[in-house]
């Protein structure tokens, strides 16, 4: 996180700070009588204009957001298909994929996964201060739970891979109630819960604020549609718990609706990662 440096005389001198408590996502500091304004969600994904260095992954980091982009929108797009295929059985006929709907929410939460560490590492990999200093090597994971963007990407990480074990245990066919309820609901609605944090924590630090309501920033309609997104997967959660007697069918499609609702918000944030780059390049 960019500080000021404290040996000798100040080259930066910090003008103002917010964000929500507390973190901070937006700094206005002064360098040599020019006036520059820092933030967390563009510095992290590598979308900053100010010439501040950071360590670069694999690929530069703007390349790694549409990266990102692109493996959200295939564990996405595998969840609309899955939820579309539950809520009308004819599609399922239809399709070579038949009766394993489970496989394809299983195959969904893989690249689900993956982009949430490329987003984790990326979210690691900034320590650059604004005196220049920077670390040099590479972090894997990380732990800064003090920076926001760093926090919102580490919860989802975890979310999802919550998402893997209960999407791989529902393909079992031999549990009972109490047994799904346990390694398909419990991991289910503790991942829900996390991307839920984590879209919040997500939108906030673009706002700087509990609420704002930006419809010109393409940013601000990504962390708004990742969030409804989040809503989503928390009610279908709610709305899957399995009782004892068999499950109401209106229940379990009330689930996969909201289901369905969460991919596609997913996917629609996902398809404008990269022209956020775009827009800051």
């Amino acid at each position: 996180m960019p500080q000021i440096d404290a040996e000798g005389p100040p080259q930066h001198t910090m003008l103002e700070t917010s964000g929500v408590w507390p973190f901070v996502s937006r700094r206005v500091h002064s360098e040599h009588g020019r006036v520059h304004v820092w933030t967390s969600r563009q510095h992290r994904k590598g979308l900053s204009r100010l010439d501040i260095p950071r360590i670069e992954s694999f690929f530069a980091a703007q390349s790694l957001n549409t990266w990102i982009g692109v493996v959200f929108a295939i564990g996405a797009s595998c969840f609309v298909v899955a939820s579309l295929m539950s809520l009308f059985p004819g599609l399922a006929e239809l399709s070579v994929l038949g009766s394993h709907i489970d496989a394809v929410y299983f195959a969904g939460s893989i690249p689900f996964t993956i982009a949430a560490w490329l987003q984790l590492f990326q979210a690691a990999n900034p320590n650059a201060t604004l005196s220049g200093r920077t670390a040099c090597r590479r972090v894997w994971f990380g732990w800064y739970p003090k920076e926001i963007g760093w926090l919102s990407c580490a919860l989802q990480f975890a979310g999802t891979v919550l998402f893997n074990f209960n999407t791989f245990d529902a393909m079992s066919p031999s549990l009972n109630w109490w047994q799904e309820n346990l390694v398909v609901w419990v991991p289910d609605l503790a991942g829900s819960i996390l991307f839920l944090a984590s879209g919040y924590l997500a939108f906030i630090e673009a706002n700087h604020k509990h609420w704002a309501f930006h419809p010109r920033s393409l940013s601000w309609w990504i962390v708004f549609i990742n969030l409804l997104g989040c809503v989503g997967f928390m009610i279908s959660a709610c709305f899957a718990f399995t009782l004892p007697s068999e499950s109401s069918n209106l229940t379990v499609t009330i689930s996969t609706a909201w289901t369905l609702q969460g991919a596609i918000c997913f996917l629609a944030g996902a398809v404008l990662m990269p022209f956020e780059s775009a827009e800051s390049a």
